[in-house]
C-alpha cells in the first residue's frame, strides 16, 4: 500500500530538512503474535469481566508526562460528569526500550488511583522493530483480543492516545457516543499549547494558520461530498493522540500496519479501503505537548521543528490547491453516486469522471470492475489519475481562496449549524 508521507501529517509541504522514508508494510496478522506478544501478554493480569474499553500508551523515557496523562485517564467522567464505572475500561502502559523509571511511575499511579486497571508491561524491542509503529501494534492486538475474551468482539472499543498527552474528562464517554452513533473510528480534535519564548511566535502563527487551512478544508469537503457519519462540525485529525476504532474495525483490516511513524495515518487509510466509518469529533479531545524532541522519527514533534525552522528563514509553507481539492472532491462525490447505482457498465457518466480525472474510461472502467469496496476504487483513482495529483500554493493564497469556495457550496446546501469554530474563517 502507498503510505501518507510525512506532508499529510498535519501541515507543510514544503520541508527545510530531509525525511526519512517509510518502511513497506508488513503483512497484517491477527492479534497476540510473536515473541514480543508474548512477552507483553505474559505480564498483564486478566482483563475484568465487565470492560468495554481498552486504553493504549506507547511510552519510551516518559517519567515527566505520564503523571498527568494517567491522572487525566483517571478522572473519565460519562457526558453528565459522572465517574465512570469501575472496570468498564482499563489502561496498558508499554514502556519499550526506556532508559529511566517509566514503568515504575505508571506502578505508583496505579496505587495513586486503585480504582482504575491501570497495568504496565516492560519490553526491549530490538534495533529494527524499536519504533511507535510496532509499539502501537503491540498494544493495539493485545487490547483486540483481551476485549474479545470478556466477550466485547463487536463494539468494544480500542482507544489510543499518547504518554505526553492528558484527554478530556468525558474523552472516553464521547467516543462511546460517536461510535453508538455508527462510527466504526474516532479521531480526536488534538491540541496543542505553544507558550514560552518570544522566538516562537512565528511558529504558534504558522500552526495557527495551518490549523485554519485543514478545518476549512473539512468544512468545504463536507459541503462538496457529504458524509453522514462524519457531518460538520467535524475537524481533519485522526493521530494516535486521539484515535479509537472498534473491535470490529480493527479485526476487518487486519490490525495497524507496522511502519516505522505515520502509523495511524497508514491505519486510517485501511479503514477508508474497507469502506469504515471514521468520524472526525470535536467532541472527543485532548491536549498534547508542543514538544520538539519527540520519540518518532515524523510526526509532531518534527513537524513543529519544521514549521520553526521555516518561520526563522521566513518561508511560507505550501499547502494542497484548494480549487483543485474542491474538484477533486466533486468528482469523488460522482464516483460514488455511479459505484452505488449497481453494475459496472460503459456510460457517459463514466467516461466524463475518467476525462476529468485525466484517465481513458477503460482504464476507470476496469478499475470499477476491480475494485471490492469504493475506498478500494478511490485508492486505486488517487495512484493513477494524474488529475488527483494536487498543485502546492502558498499557505496565504489558499486561506484566501478557501472562503470563497465554502460560501457558494454553502448557498448550494440546506442551511446547517454554525460551528464554534467558525470565527477561525476570519483568519488570513
Amino acid at each position: 500500500m502507498n503510505h501518507a508521507t510525512p506532508a499529510r501529517f498535519l501541515g507543510s509541504h514544503e520541508a527545510t530538512a530531509s525525511t526519512p522514508s517509510l518502511l513497506a508494510c508488513s503483512p497484517l496478522a491477527g492479534p497476540r503474535r510473536g515473541r514480543d506478544a508474548a512477552r507483553l501478554h505474559r505480564q498483564l493480569p486478566p482483563p475484568r469481566a465487565g470492560l468495554q474499553m481498552c486504553v493504549i500508551i506507547p511510552a519510551k523515557d516518559e517519567v515527566l508526562n505520564l503523571p498527568a496523562t494517567l491522572a487525566a485517564l483517571a478522572s473519565q467522567t460519562d457526558l453528565h460528569g459522572r465517574l465512570l464505572p469501575a472496570g468498564c475500561f482499563e489502561v496498558i502502559v508499554l514502556a519499550n526500550n526506556c532508559t529511566d523509571a517509566t514503568a515504575a511511575v505508571v506502578r505508583q499511579q496505579a496505587q495513586r488511583f486503585p480504582h482504575v486497571a491501570l497495568h504496565v508491561a516492560e519490553l526491549c524491542l530490538s534495533a529494527a522493530k524499536a519504533h511507535v509503529g510496532r509499539a502501537r501494534r503491540l498494544l493495539m492486538d493485545e487490547a483486540c483480543a483481551r476485549l474479545e475474551q470478556v466477550g466485547a468482539p463487536l463494539n468494544g472499543i480500542i482507544a489510543s492516545t499518547d504518554a505526553d498527552t492528558c484527554v478530556a474528562p468525558a474523552w472516553l464517554a464521547a467516543i462511546q457516543a460517536e461510535i453508538a452513533a455508527g462510527a466504526d473510528a474516532v479521531g480526536g480534535r488534538i491540541h496543542t499549547e505553544i507558550s514560552g519564548e518570544e522566538e516562537l511566535q512565528p511558529l504558534r502563527r504558522l500552526q495557527t494558520h495551518d490549523t485554519v487551512y485543514r478545518l476549512l478544508c473539512a468544512r468545504l469537503e463536507g459541503l462538496l461530498d457529504p458524509n453522514q457519519v462524519d457531518p460538520w462540525p467535524r475537524h481533519h485529525q485522526h493521530f494516535g493522540a486521539s484515535l479509537a476504532l472498534t473491535v470490529r474495525a480493527y479485526r476487518l483490516v487486519g490490525g495497524l500496519p507496522e511502519v516505522r511513524f505515520l502509523e495511524d495515518e497508514a491505519l486510517c487509510q485501511a479503514l477508508r479501503r474497507h469502506d469504515l466509518l471514521i468520524r472526525h469529533s470535536p467532541h472527543v479531545q485532548v491536549l498534547t505537548s508542543a514538544r520538539r524532541e519527540g520519540r518518532v522519527e515524523v510526526g509532531l514533534s518534527w513537524q513543529l521543528r519544521e514549521w520553526l525552522n521555516m518561520s526563522r528563514l521566513h518561508r511560507e509553507p505550501h499547502v494542497e490547491s484548494p480549487r483543485q481539492l474542491a474538484a477533486l472532491w466533486r468528482l469523488r462525490r460522482q464516483l460514488r453516486t455511479y459505484w452505488t447505482s449497481g453494475p459496472a457498465t460503459e456510460s457517459e457518466a463514466v467516461a466524463a469522471i475518467a476525462v476529468r480525472l485525466g484517465l481513458a474510461a477503460s482504464v476507470l472502467l476496469t478499475q470499477i470492475k476491480q475494485a471490492a469496496t469504493f475506498g478500494e476504487l478511490w485508492e486505486m483513482v488517487l495512484a493513477t489519475a494524474p488529475r488527483a495529483v494536487m498543485a502546492l500554493v502558498p499557505l496565504s493564497l489558499a486561506l484566501r481562496e478557501l472562503p470563497l469556495l465554502i460560501k457558494p457550496a454553502q448557498e448550494a446546501c440546506r442551511p446547517e449549524p454554525a460551528s464554534c469554530e467558525s470565527s477561525l474563517y476570519a483568519v488570513r
